[in-house]
């Protein structure tokens, strides 16, 4: 069994998830606020979902398809989101997605745990790009993207369906070689 990462910042710990985080994670994805502005969170969230969803984690990372994190405030390990890659081992890239739970907005710990993680996916897995996307409604998703680098792609009209309603996804994303030259400090 491959090991899952562990990745500290200077305020968050980005670790694997066990079972013992299923209650907190059934009750900030179950905020309609937070499944309201992801793709892909239900609403409601219902009881089991997030045991069944975390109980995927260690296969997936195996398998090399995500390599998923819990973001939790450090010292005391209080879980607050998650953060992963969604990963394309052909072509070395990995879509990047996230959400933090509602009490922990407007905070900066969204930019910390992806500045972090895109960190990760170049240095550690050897990507060449990393892509994301978000909901044109939710422009404080597009910031964190902004400040960690990644550059405007496009947008897709009504690309996408979130409760009966067609959404338009704005697209971001970053190359290593222009992740290093900012890292260096040649941009």
């Amino acid at each position: 069994m491959k090991e899952r990462p562990t990745i500290e910042t200077e305020r968050l710990i980005l670790r694997p998830f066990t079972l013992a985080d299923a209650p907190a994670v059934q009750q900030l994805a179950g905020d309609r606020d937070v499944a309201s502005t992801t793709l892909n969170i239900p609403h409601p969230y219902e009881e089991g979902m997030a045991e069944e969803w975390i109980n995927s984690h260690q296969q997936r990372f195996e398998q090399n398809e995500f390599v998923t994190f819990a973001v939790a405030l450090r010292p005391d390990n209080i879980l607050i989101g998650t953060i992963s890659l969604h990963l394309n081992v052909e072509h070395d890239h990995a879509e990047l997605g996230y959400w933090i739970g509602k009490p922990y907005w407007n905070r900066g710990y969204g930019t910390e745990a992806a500045r972090a993680v895109v960190q990760y996916g170049f240095e550690v897995i050897g990507l060449n790009r990393i892509h994301a996307a978000y909901l044109k409604r939710n422009p404080a998703s597009g910031r964190i993207m902004q400040k960690i680098g990644m550059v405007h792609e496009g947008c897709l009209k009504q690309h996408v369906k979130k409760w009966d309603i067609f959404e338009d996804l704005e697209l971001y994303g970053i190359l290593k070689r222009d992740y290093e030259l900012q890292r260096d400090g040649n941009t």
